[in-house]
């Protein structure tokens, strides 16, 4: 297969055009998605993980999981797999076996809207508190639901600012409130205390809802036993992160008790639960494939190793004189923004003046190596203040 430079995609993929070169297009997606392998180190998704035989016995079908999980009915659905997938992500994450519901969603926004969409019917007075460090799909689904946010600042290394939370939920205590927590932010990983918002909200006597954003550190923290479902009543988990999956996608966990149970419709004859109605039979069969093959110990073993490797890249970095740090669970190594043409050719993810490498499961120490040799050839860094980090944190030893 040869890449052709020349080609024009878009002139390719004309459908008004005839004939159609429809292996030349096809083999350019190909070619170009290879090329930006080796330095796609920007954004969250595992590439260690092979599901090319999954995709071939069952890419070719329409797989329809329409209607509520739990029903039976339906042509050429994974159900069952979907099921099976539910109970492994709320089992490790101890969610009550009495008190659970679930399904496999297009991705993290998904599950973040529906979670937010089902604590916004209990309670559609409520103002919906996050972080100025919450994953952008948060306040897409706060105008999408026609709620009132309220935006909380986060501190220097991510988290979220509790003192700031208490001084706006006691200026509202009026009003139910429904808080979300992120576990894992999109630039630094930090992590909000679940069991400190619960405490805000206990101390002012709100009720309320607490949905925790866990779309890239959910499953490695519930397995290490660092996140559980304790105070938490919806949890949003992204399918094509640490579980890289080939197409998006992920699981939202909702309390049965904290959600209205759906109408039937006749035409389908399935009861209506979900965001999407119909959703995709594949991406839970990917996610089924990918627990399955490796079981907790094995993807327990894969984010021990993506650590190590985050914690070897900070190493490297500030012995090249990039001042990098990262939190003591993530995958997420931060840096000072590198000039642009290291960040355009290693996909990073920049805000300003700090951008971040995610040591995803199947980035390898060669790849880390030959970025910070990029990285060191450039102009000196701006200097960028780190934040103050449990002693833990210093791993600038760890994993060389």
């Amino acid at each position: 297969m040869t890449h052709t430079p020349a080609l024009s995609l878009t002139a390719a993929a004309d459908l008004n055009h005839s004939p159609l070169d429809i292996t030349a297009v096809l083999d350019h997606l190909v070619c170009e998605a290879d090329a930006a392998t080796a330095t796609s180190i920007g954004f969250p998704g595992a590439v260690d993980l092979d599901q090319t035989e999954i995709m071939a016995r069952l890419g070719g079908r329409l797989w329809n999981n329409i209607g509520d999980p739990g029903d039976p009915g339906g042509v050429a659905h994974t159900r069952a797999l979907e099921r099976a997938v539910i109970a492994w992500v709320a089992d490790i994450l101890a969610m009550p076996t009495d008190d659970r519901w679930g399904y496999v969603t297009t991705g993290g926004t998904e599950g973040n809207l529906s979670a937010l969409h089902a604590a916004h019917r209990r309670y559609p007075t409520a103002r919906i508190y996050y972080s100025t460090a919450a994953h952008y799909s948060i306040p897409k689904s706060v105008e999408i639901l026609g709620a009132r946010g309220v935006v909380i600042s986060a501190r220097p290394d991510g988290e979220m600012d509790y003192a700031h939370l208490a001084a706006q939920v006691r200026k509202r205590r009026r009003w139910p409130a429904i808080v979300v927590a992120t576990a894992g932010t999109t630039l630094t990983e930090a992590v909000d205390d679940s069991t400190r918002i619960r405490a805000v909200l206990d101390e002012y006597g709100v009720a309320g809802h607490l949905h925790i954003d866990a779309a890239l550190s959910g499953i490695p923290l519930a397995l290490d036993g660092q996140l559980r479902f304790d105070d938490a009543a919806s949890i949003a988990i992204s399918g094509h992160k640490f579980l890289g999956t080939p197409t998006p996608c992920g699981v939202v966990l909702i309390r049965d008790s904290a959600r209205r149970h759906g109408s039937h419709v006749a035409y389908t004859d399935t009861v209506d639960t979900t965001i999407t109605g119909s959703r995709c039979g594949l991406a839970a069969a990917l996610l089924w494939h990918a627990i399955a093959t490796h079981g907790r110990e094995g993807h327990r073993w894969r984010a021990s190793e993506a650590r190590t490797l985050a914690a070897y890249a900070v190493y490297q970095l500030t012995a090249a004189g990039w001042p990098a740090w990262r939190h003591p669970h993530a995958f997420t190594v931060v840096l000072p923004t590198p000039p642009e043409p290291v960040r355009k050719k290693w996909l990073l993810a920049t805000d300003g003046d700090t951008s971040h490498i995610i040591c995803m499961p199947g980035i390898t120490r060669g790849q880390i190596d030959a970025f910070v040799a990029d990285v060191a050839a450039a102009a000196p860094p701006r200097w960028i203040p780190q934040p103050r980090l449990s002693p833990e944190t210093d791993v600038s030893t760890a994993g060389h």
